[in-house]
This record gives C-alpha cells, structure tokens and sequence, in this order.
C-alpha cells in the first residue's frame, strides 16, 4: 500500500548518501535535498516529524545560532514570544484576517525568509513545527518558499493534501476517520455543497473546485496584502492592478459558468442590500467546530470588532468620491493622480488595502474588511463563539457564491475608473505592417467532467498503534479536451518584428439570447493567452496548444509523488527536475474553457497583436520557456501595457478597435459532453 511506506520513504532518505550530488549554490543543499525536507515538514502537520534528522533537529536546534541577513532580530523577537508564551496555542483554528495570528505567521516567515543558509531554514522549519500553531506553521512555510532564495525549485505540496479539511465536506472528513479507525482502505465520493433545489449547485464545480481554491490561496501567498518593501528584497511590481486583474477574471468566469447553466450574471452586493443567497459550507475545521452558516435573505449586520455597516458605506464613498475626483490624497496630503493608465494600480493598493496603500487611514481596508464582514454575518456579535467563516480564508472563500457577488461589488468599482479613462484612439492600438488574417482551432471545443482523487491521510490524527491505511476522496471536476490555436500573421514591414500575441473570449450572449455589447463584452472577456513570439516577413502561422496558456499551470503532483520524486533523486545522486511546477500561479489548466452547454455555447474569440519591442519591460520575451504572466522572479511585470489591453477601457465605437488590421474576431461555439 501506497500510503504505508510514505513515512518510511521521508525517513529513510536521510540515510541516504549525497554523494555525486550537487550541492545548490545557494543555501549549501541539493534540490532534492530541500523538497524532502519541505515535505517531510509539511506531513502530517498535527502529528510528529517522521524524519529522523528533523524531528532531533526539533528538540536540539537553537534558532539564536542560526545565520541570517537581518543579524538574527527576527529570530529574537519569536524567541521571545515563545519563552513569554504569548503564542497561539496548538490544535486551534488560524486566519490570516485576525491580525495577531497573521502577525505571529509572518514572524516565523520572518525567520525563515531572513536564514541564509539551508541549515538554518530547515532547522527553524523543525523547531517551530513542534512549538506553533500549526495553522501559523503551514501559513509560514508556505510563504517563504514562495517568496525565499534559498527556495527557488521547491514545489509545495497540493494544499487539499496538507490541509484537506478545507478542502471537502465534513463528511468526506468523518468517513477519512471511520476509515482510520477501522483500518478498511477507502475512496470516498465527494459532493458539492447544497442540493438541486439550489441554483447556485449548478455552478458549485467551479467555487468549490479544490484547483481553483488552490489557486485563489497561492495568487495571494506571491501577492500578499502584508508585503512591505521596507522588510523584502524587492518591490512586486503593479500588485494592486495585479489584484484587480485575477479578481476581476474570477468574476467574470464565473459569469460564463452561470450562462452555461442557465442562470443570469451574477449581482453585486451592497451593504444597504438584502443578502439574498445564504450559505452552509458543511465544511469543519480540524479544530475548532464547524464553520459557521448564512440563512436567506439577511441584513448586513455591524461586527463586533471589525466594522460597522456604515464603516463600509464611509469607506466606499470615499474611493468613489476619489475616482470622480481622479485623485487619491495621500498621508501627507499630496494629491496622487489616478487619471492615467497607472491608476489602476494605486486604486487596487487601496482597495484591498494592502501596505502599498497611499493612506490606509482614511481609505481604509475595503477588500479585507469585506471579506471578514460577510464571513462573520452567521454570528456577527459573537453570541455562539464559532470560528471564523469560508470568508476569512483563501482556501475557502470561494465555495461561497456570495464570494463572486463581493468581488463584483469590487469590480463594479473598478470599472468606474477604467471608464472614465479617454478610450483608446486608432494610433495607439495600430502595429504598423501587420495584420491578422485568420484564427481556426485544430478540434471541436468541447469540456467534460472527470473524477480526480487525492489523498485524506492527512486529515486524520496520527497514532502509533493504528497504522496507515490508503484514503482519499474522489471528487467531479470540470476539464475540457486539448486543443491547438491556428493563428494567421502577414508582417509587411521589410525587417522581423517582436509581436505580443493577447486572445480573448466571452459569452457573445446573455441569459435571455440577447447579444452582448462589444463594450459589454469586453468588459466580460476571459482571457485565454498571451504569449511574445517573432514573425519573419511575410506570412507567419503560429500554433499556439491550449496546454501552453499563460494564464494556466498544470496540476501540482501529489504529496506522494513529490515524496517519491525527492528521494529517487537523493537515493541515485541524480538532480531534481520538477521545472514545469516551479510556479503554480495560475488556474488550473482544465479550467481554461468554460464549461459551455450541450448544444454548444456561442463565444465571441479575439487576438488582438501588438508591438511587442513596445509592450515588453524585460528583454528575450519571445524566447522564454518560464511562467511569466504573472511576473518575473524579480517581481517586475514582464508586459509594459496595462492588464487586459487593449479591451481594458470603454469603447464608445467598436469599429476603432475592430478596424485596425492587427485585430481579428470570430465566433466559436463550447460543446459540454455529458456523461463522458
């Protein structure tokens, strides 16, 4: 059995001789070595270290004789903590929205990010894993092999793995224990939220779907809101645009799911509104109960601790007042214009906030406070003592519909700015010499469902008188054949050019087959690729596989091929390859097609090309094999344009945009397979 020699296979490659191996540049160990100690530290995070050199490392290593580029003061101050056992204790519920518990994570961040050597990484990694809130712990690690040096070519594990309980139904968890418990190996079937007599089930494979809740926690771990340039390396480069950006796509591919099952575009919400869709997640925490319910049709309520309702009405008018004003004030009293392509940035900082914010103080946190407002509605004074709600975490927020009516809220505030910036005219979109002749696709586009199973033996307590046996959870997931894109190009110019390459799609109708706005649906457009490549003179036609997409990563491998993979490597003196996982920013690959219906669903397709020596902000775009949609390491944005150009601003007549010759559309149709 699998899961049987799991502990095993972590123990025993610390025995194992590196010799032949190469040791990493930076931090004084191989990758292999590095990934098996990130995920011997990460299994079965509320038991004991397998691993025989980590768990004596938890009891022996002094994190004050650890090597650190900040002269050992984060190390000290969580020291301190420690020995004043001021610390979460163990086996309790943790958000990063309760601002001393997220504070507590970033200090063990801290000491990790600070270590300069893997010796001092992995030895706090195993010190504070017996001494931490686990919750903290996972939170901690996580974020700094995103974000450290000396953690490049790490892959974390698949969060449903490490955590699954925030990840599937109470009852998937009871039946994991029941399994346990009597030893009986189990697969067990996992079902979305609610029933059929809830609309909102129809759509439950997208909110609910564990890549997609992977991908909302991982976007905000390499965004996050509590980044300071004043503690870091670096500067993340357009973050609240960025912000606005992979909000902005969730929303509206939600929207597409809901017209593919029949159902309206979803509405805002408002805080002087009716809340009209509740929510029970039946969803528990590993400790500390269950998370908590939202009846129908319930009144935004004050909560006690965080803000009142009309605390979020202030916070509104403000930004909005800011936007029609097309300016923010900043703490200093400077105005900070927002009237240009840039703005959008600065207004995203604000919105959610995050430490990039001009002045916090007076804007406020809308974003965040939002989140822990709606998440706190099913007890909102405190009377029943329960746990936070789906809302007040990553991984869970997006299993609630309300979610997607909060960020299109959000996003309806966004758009404010967008449009009230001067439309694009027809010398800035033109790319002189080159027009697009035609876009075919190699197949039928069609998307089905297929079950996916993972791994539940991390959801149960770890005993040593009841071993292993194999459990996991099988669960319908939303997936869609692969295709190729077949796109025609003529340069005309005398000389090659550098080209970006944008393709978009929306829903060409709404619920009632009455047919979208070029202006409405740009604002709708999914975006499907963008890529740099060079085209000779003449006629160039590129292909372009839906697997390559750069908005789109492939499935993390399981917990236990990453343990396999790590100690082949360490047991044969061999390198690591795990390149094609080294960043997992994106959706999952699957989910780059809507689901679309049976009879198939009109899409409105676009590729708009521009000049791509103008559009990029580092060199060699066209020749880069590495993920780099969302950023390069150095945190800089590699695409000088703003997100979604060139359909990111209003278009008063679509034949501006449709007439340059460096624009296409056609229309294609989304076939969903039952059944398959």
């Amino acid at each position: 059995m699998k899961v049987l020699v799991l502990c095993a296979l972590v123990a025993a490659a610390a025995v194992w001789p590196n010799f032949g191996m190469m040791a990493d540049s930076l931090g004084g160990a191989s990758d292999a070595q590095k990934q098996h100690d990130v995920n011997s530290i990460l299994w079965k995070i509320y038991g004991e270290i397998c691993d025989p050199h980590l768990k004596e490392l938890s009891q022996t290593f002094d994190p004050l004789s650890g090597h650190y580029d900040d002269g050992g003061v984060s190390a000290r101050r969580l020291m301190k903590e420690l020995n004043d056992e001021r610390l979460l204790e163990q086996k309790h519920w943790f958000s990063l929205f309760n601002t001393r518990q997220r504070q507590e994570a970033l200090m063990l961040y801290d000491v990790l990010e600070h270590s300069t050597d893997w010796d001092t990484f992995a030895g706090n990694a195993a010190f504070f894993r017996v001494r931490m809130n686990e919750g903290e712990f996972v939170y901690a690690i996580y974020a700094a092999v995103v974000h450290s040096h000396l953690t490049e070519h790490v892959v974390l594990p698949p969060l449903y793995e490490v955590t699954p309980h925030l990840f599937t139904n109470s009852g998937v968890i009871q039946g994991a224990y029941k399994a346990k418990m009597t030893q009986t190996a189990v697969t067990i079937k996992s079902q979305f939220t609610g029933s059929k007599s809830n609309p909102e089930q129809r759509v439950a494979y997208f909110g609910e779907d564990i890549g997609m809740n992977t991908h909302h926690v991982t976007w905000h771990l390499e965004f996050p809101f509590w980044w300071d340039d004043a503690h870091e390396d670096h500067h993340i480069d357009r973050k609240g645009e960025s912000f606005f950006r992979v909000h902005h796509q969730l929303t509206v591919r939600f929207d597409a799911e809901r017209l593919s099952n029949y159902l309206d575009p979803v509405n805002e919400l408002h805080w002087d509104d009716v809340i009209y869709e509740g929510f029970a997640p039946h969803t528990m925490y590993k400790y500390g109960g269950y998370f908590p319910s939202r009846p129908d049709n319930v009144n935004f309520e004050d909560v006690d601790g965080v803000a009142r309702v009309r605390d979020m009405l202030i916070l509104e008018s403000r930004i909005r007042d800011a936007i029609a004003h097309g300016y923010f004030t900043g703490r200093d009293g400077s105005v900070i214009s927002i009237r240009d392509a840039h703005g959008i940035d600065i207004l995203g900082d604000v919105i959610e906030s995050s430490t990039y914010s001009p002045n916090p103080e007076y804007y406020g946190s809308l974003h965040n406070t939002a989140h822990v407002m709606l998440g706190r509605q099913g007890d909102p004074h405190g009377k029943f003592a329960l746990p936070p709600g789906v809302l007040e975490h990553f991984e869970t927020a997006t299993r609630d519909p309300a979610f997607f009516r909060l960020h299109k809220y959000m996003d309806n505030i966004f758009r404010e700015h967008k449009d009230s910036l001067t439309p694009y005219t027809k010398e800035d979109l033109e790319f002189s010499g080159v027009s697009v002749e035609g876009i075919t696709f190699s197949n039928r586009l069609e998307t089905h469902f297929e079950e996916f199973e993972y791994s539940l033996v991390n959801a149960v307590d770890d005993t040593t008188e009841v071993a292993d046996v194999p459990i996991s959870a099988k669960v319908d997931r939303l997936t869609h054949n692969d295709f190729t894109l077949k796109i025609d190009i003529t340069n005309n110019n005398d000389h090659d050019v550098l080209a970006t390459v944008r393709i978009f799609a929306w829903p060409k109708y709404d619920n009632n087959h009455v047919e979208f706005s070029f202006n409405e649906g740009r604002w709708n457009a999914i975006e499907m690729d963008k890529f740099w490549v060079k085209l000779g003179g003449g006629s160039n036609h590129i292909t372009r596989s839906s697997k390559l997409s750069a908005v789109t990563v492939p499935d993390v491998p399981s917990f236990h091929s990453l343990i396999e993979k790590a100690e082949e490597a360490l047991a044969s003196g061999s390198e690591l390859h795990l390149e094609e996982y080294h960043s997992s920013l994106g959706l999952p690959n699957r989910f780059l097609l809507p689901k679309g219906k049976t009879e198939g669903m009109d899409f409105h397709v676009v590729v708009f090309v521009s000049d791509g020596a103008k559009d990029g902000a580092v060199a060699g775009l066209h020749e880069s094999t590495t993920f780099n949609h969302y950023g390069c390491e150095d945190g800089k944005y590699p695409d000088k344009q703003p997100h979604g150009y060139p359909l990111d601003r209003r278009v008063d007549d679509e034949r501006i945009i449709s007439g340059v010759s460096n624009f296409f559309s056609t229309d294609v149709k989304v076939f969903h397979i039952e059944g398959q």
